[in-house]
């Protein structure tokens, strides 16, 4: 399990799919989404989403996205690094 330095997990997870258009997001079809997967921090959903978004290059309608679930699951917690121990 991986956790932050106060302990707390910081879920993401990656998911993709192809677009109507390139202007805005809004898939072609839900039903083909990618859930790449959930990932237990930041830059190993980074990881991911780099790798399945270079695989697909060759289609410019095709977006992948990372979505912080921690901030879904604790909207008010506060996310901001706290300088000199304050």
């Amino acid at each position: 399990m991986t956790e932050n330095a106060e302990g707390k997990q910081l879920l993401h997870l990656v998911f993709g799919g192809e677009l109507q258009s390139l202007g805005e997001v809004r898939f072609r079809n839900l039903d083909e989404l990618d859930i790449v997967g959930i990932f237990p921090d930041y830059r190993s959903a980074q990881t991911a989403w780099r790798a399945r978004a270079q695989a697909t290059v060759d289609n410019a309608h095709m977006r992948y996205f990372i979505v912080h679930l921690h901030r879904l699951l604790d909207p008010d917690a506060d996310m901001t690094p706290k300088v000199g121990g304050a």
